[in-house]
């Protein structure tokens, strides 16, 4: 059974302000949430089968391995995952939770609603016993859950998306989870490690250009959202890894010195080869992944990698 919780659409004054603030900062900066209308997260998914980007067949691997016991041990009723995207990975962990449990209950959370409606179709055609109840929302704010969840809930926030969160805003997302919890819930979640820069840094400038094509797609996606005039073509991708701050960033850059127009937001300048942030994607250790969970109130319980030391899932319990 499949049912889709009508939310109402981020406000467009909302989005202007955003957008606003961001390309008035310094270094400009654009949420990656603005990647994922419907042609962007179709060309996410054509990233996750690309040869240099080793995090999806590294977290499937894993999760392949790793869920029957885990799933075994917690028998879910319930999972909700963070940022669902076509949830073809969280079919691991639906498999198990079928195989455990008579009825579930799915919650797939995405802010992309066309999207997102495919995909509940999809895994509510896959799985009679388990019911989908699709959430339209912003995993960067605060939202609210379906009532009467059943329990235990496994909170899920897979493909390493808690690296496009700066440190501050990752441990309140975390909190927001650890606040929904009960006792006997677990949070899963996948990491990409730290590892060799080049091996990153090869995994967001594919040969292909399909995460250039990606990058733009968000301009693109803001001049039908809001009626701005970017001219998307001539934008430039950029992806390098932050040694300091461990993290990957993904610009784009401006093809020459010129101006763009968002109605109700304003005129903004950009000179010849500044750039917009697009996004940052932060890698992480287990000591610094403990010390997110701990100012969020939560505790590693499991943590597994892979044998190359690529990519990690680890399970967590509340405090």
């Amino acid at each position: 059974m499949t049912d889709v919780v009508e939310r109402a659409p981020i406000a467009s004054a909302a989005v202007l302000r955003e957008v606003a603030e961001g390309l008035s900062r310094p270094q400009k900066e654009l949420s990656p949430k603005f990647f994922y209308d419907e042609r962007g997260s179709q060309l996410f998914e054509e990233i996750t089968r690309l040869p240099e980007y080793y995090l999806t067949r590294t977290e499937r691997s894993l999760l392949e391995r790793w869920m029957p016991e885990w799933i075994g041990s917690l028998a879910p009723r319930a999972l909700v995952e963070l940022g669902a995207g076509s949830a073809e990975k969280t079919r691991i962990v639906l498999d198990a939770i079928a195989a455990t449990t008579e009825s579930a209950v799915y919650v797939p959370v995405d802010v992309s609603a066309e999207f997102l409606d495919q995909t509940a179709a999809r895994i509510g055609a896959a799985y009679p016993s388990i019911d989908v109840v699709s959430l339209v929302a912003d995993i960067t704010d605060a939202f609210a859950l379906p009532a009467g969840l059943p329990y235990p809930t496994l909170h899920a926030f897979l493909g390493s998306t808690i690296g496009n969160f700066a440190p501050d805003d990752a441990v309140e997302l975390l909190r927001r989870v650890r606040g929904r919890m009960t006792e006997t819930d677990r949070f899963l979640m996948g990491v990409d490690l730290r590892k060799d820069p080049a091996r990153i840094e090869a995994a967001y400038n594919d040969a292909q250009g399909v995460t250039a094509e990606f990058n733009r797609n968000m301009l693109r996606a803001l001049n039908a959202m809001t009626g701005a005039d970017f001219h998307v073509d001539a934008w430039e991708h950029r992806a390098f890894y932050n040694r300091e701050a461990h993290w990957i960033e993904m610009h784009l850059v401006s093809p020459r010195d010129h101006s763009v127009s968002i109605p109700g937001a304003g005129v903004f300048h950009f000179a010849a080869g500044e750039t917009i942030r697009t996004e940052i994607s932060a890698k992480h250790d287990r000591a610094s992944v403990e010390a997110m969970f701990a100012a969020a109130g939560l505790a590693i319980e499991r943590w597994m990698t892979d044998d190359d030391g690529l990519y990690a899932i680890t399970l967590a319990a509340p405090r």
